[in-house]
């Protein structure tokens, strides 16, 4: 890293199954852990009970800003919620006549052919519809009655709703009376009050709406986490990572921005890490126990500015991220006629059947069964105790009763390694697919691309992803099972500024977006400021939104502080083509929104050292393990020879042929016939394909 340090700091990905803890001791040097992230039997929380350990602290010793520099962490307690619906009972105060906006919504059917359709339980509890109406042009067109509200604002409270949220016709652009129903809000005891305005300054009533609504719902939840760990740790600086890929101080961190706080984090660290390696087209593959979450990078940061996530609609930037429900994780069922892989997730509690805790047999105890993953060199946290390997007995007892099961519905003659090589082309294919959407779905060919794997289990599937996107390079980078968690620590600290705008895209348009975007620059500088971060350090990034006149889909375009409209125009048709193929001369552009940046940048990994790459030369295995190859260019699948390495023990230049495992602390990667890794410089591993695929013609 760039900086010396002199206090321990600690980089967090609290995910779904495991928490990855990445530490920078005062020596510079770093230092990773796995935990489960929910293993209430040994600790409360995971984060916390990770920093002790390192630090060697005993149970329920404070961890203080004497040893600990700053923690940085990336969560999903948020989503959590969000997925579970367990946030906070939240009240919504709407425009009287709009109460069941949000509920019909656009009407949009997410199965067209579907009869029956079941819409997501909304978030809000109660409404409460204020009689008030400014127009759209700023007239008030119906005063707020505010004895009125203020009665039933009380009403809410005594029945227990502590969380509101208030979102008026309008009030994007004309907020006097949400500024005062929030007032309201608060005098009569709600203890969270989000107010559109604030939250959301944009157009579009129902994802202002649900964004606001969201916020309110998650906030408390959020503000008791942090307040939980931050009593761990009394004075030790805390920041969150916000699901735009920046980092903001606790306090600042809200319900709209902690949806993809963790794998925001992972995009950080992958691109970060890839770039010192002079790897400039990425496309990212973070495999965790619960999900896949898959990125595109072709030279910037991709961001969605409208998004809906376990069905609520959101506008908030977010990290452009798909993710799929197929993770180390994911439970493997036989319905009676075919194979499934996920959506449900076995977790952490009780885990995978391979955990010892009685759990269903999952992706993880596939790979198990097939010598992917090899119980000795996996980490001894299992069991009762939290001390036993993985139960590699009892994942082969449970394949062979599934595969009886199968036998006798089907008829058909099945092994369990062919159906846990089954189930494992299941999951691949779901995990390319997800993939292609991000990518070739938008007009990018992914072959000329490395796919860079992270995450506990990216490993053991990197090979089988990208054969099946015609890939031929793969990155593994030397903490790739914490990648996450070691993107926190590389970060940018942001603050982010948005509004709507609608204005011609023409010379005076431009003029009033500049205007309008120096006024947003000053509040985000602020925010940093405020948050200790050096003026001289901070840097700003100006955004356009726009779309052609009569469309409804605005494309971000970069405002340099010189641009005129014509590179403006030229970079909205080179973005409008390559999403739609087609572009509409005829029509006129509008500025739909302008959206600043305000950046602290953060550390920047140690590039490799200069100088000739490292001479070539063939590993030696530390033993010969028996691998279940389903290699579609042999004869046929069956148990082979493989390598298995420890990768603390290569040297840079060592070359590894597949069939191998190369296990390490954090993760396990798998090499397939046909491909071969080589450690390079950095430390990372290199995966190319060596042996042409086999092409089959129909």
């Amino acid at each position: 890293m760039t900086h010396p340090a002199t206090r321990w700091q600690f980089w967090i990905d609290r995910g779904g199954t495991f928490t990855d803890i990445v530490a920078r001791a005062p020596d510079g040097a770093l230092r990773t852990l796995k935990l489960l992230s929910d293993n209430p039997q040994h600790y409360a929380d995971a984060a916390v009970e990770g920093m002790r350990r390192l630090l060697g602290l005993r149970a329920g010793q404070p961890i203080t800003p004497v040893l600990v520099e700053c923690v940085k962490m990336g969560t999903t307690v948020a989503t959590n919620a969000l997925l579970e619906r367990k946030g906070d009972r939240t009240l919504l105060v709407t425009t009287q006549g709009f109460r069941d906006a949000l509920r019909i919504a656009y009407q949009a059917r997410p199965r067209l052919f579907e009869r029956h359709i079941v819409l997501p339980e909304l978030l809000h509890e109660r409404v409460i519809e204020a009689d008030e109406r400014i127009g759209a042009d700023g007239t008030v067109v119906q005063p707020l009655d505010e004895a009125a509200l203020c009665s039933a604002l009380q009403q809410a409270v005594a029945d227990g709703l502590r969380a509101c949220a208030i979102v008026f016709m309008h009030g994007w652009r004309h907020h006097a009376h949400e500024a005062a129903a929030a007032a309201l809000a608060r005098a009569a005891g709600f203890e969270q009050v989000s107010a559109s305005h604030a939250v959301s300054p944009l157009m579009k009533f129902v994802s202002r709406g649900d964004t606001t609504v969201v916020d309110a719902y998650l906030s408390p939840i959020l503000r008791r986490y942090v307040e939980r760990v931050g009593a761990q740790m009394p004075g030790v600086p805390l920041f969150f990572m916000q699901s735009s890929g920046g980092l903001t101080e606790a306090h600042h961190f809200q319900g709209k921005d902690a949806i993809l706080s963790g794998p925001a984090g992972g995009i950080v660290g992958m691109v970060r890490t890839a770039a010192a390696a002079g790897h400039r087209k990425l496309i990212g593959f973070d495999m965790g126990g619960t999900s896949t979450d898959v990125s595109h990078f072709a030279g910037e940061f991709e961001r969605a500015f409208e998004t809906q996530v376990a069905g609520v609609r959101m506008r908030a930037p977010m990290m452009s991220i798909h993710t799929v429900a197929a993770g180390g994780g994911s439970i493997l069922q036989f319905d009676g006629a075919r194979l499934r892989v996920g959506p449900q997730s076995a977790g952490a509690d009780p885990g995978p059947a391979s955990y010892r805790h009685g759990g269903p047999l999952a992706v993880t105890d596939a790979n198990v069964l097939l010598g992917r993953i090899q119980a000795a060199h996996f980490p001894r946290v299992f069991g009762p105790g939290g001390d036993e390997p993985l139960d590699a007995d009892g994942v082969r007892q449970r394949f062979e009763a599934l595969a009886a099961q199968v036998r006798q519905a089907s008829g058909r003659d099945t092994s369990a390694e062919s159906l846990a090589a089954g189930f494992l082309r299941i999951a691949v294919q779901a995990m390319a697919n997800a993939i292609k959407r991000i990518s070739v779905a938008r007009g990018y060919d992914v072959s000329g691309y490395t796919l860079q794997c992270f995450g506990g289990a990216g490993g053991q599937h990197a090979c089988g992803v990208a054969d099946a996107l015609g890939m031929s390079k793969v990155y593994v980078h030397p903490l790739a099972g914490v990648l996450s968690a070691y993107g926190m620590g590389l970060a940018d600290r942001i603050a982010l500024r948005e509004a709507s705008l609608e204005m011609p895209f023409d010379a005076p348009g431009l003029d009033a977006a500049r205007a309008r975007l120096a006024e947003l620059g000053r509040a985000a500088a602020g925010e940093l400021l405020e948050q200790g971060v050096a003026a001289a350090t901070l840097q700003q990034r100006c955004t356009l939104h726009l779309r052609y006149q009569g469309t409804d889909t605005a494309l971000p375009v970069a405002l340099a502080p010189q641009a005129s409209l014509a590179p403006l125009r030229e970079a909205f048709e080179d973005g409008y083509r390559q999403r739609f193929a087609f572009l509409m001369p005829d029509r006129a552009l509008v500025i739909e929104a302008v959206a600043v940046e305000a950046i602290s940048p953060g550390a920047t990994p140690a590039a490799a050292a200069a100088g000739a790459l490292p001479a070539a030369h063939a590993a030696q295995p530390d033993e010969q393990v028996r691998m279940y190859c389903d290699d579609p260019d042999a004869a046929q699948a069956g148990w082979r020879d493989a390598a298995l390495l420890q990768r603390e023990w290569l040297r840079p230049g060592a070359c590894v042929d597949g069939p191998a495992v190369i296990a390490e602390a954090n993760a396990t990667t798998v090499v397939e016939p046909g491909w071969q890794a080589r450690l390079v410089a950095d430390g990372a591993l290199e995966l190319r394909r060596t042996q042409p695929r086999r092409v089959v013609h129909a």
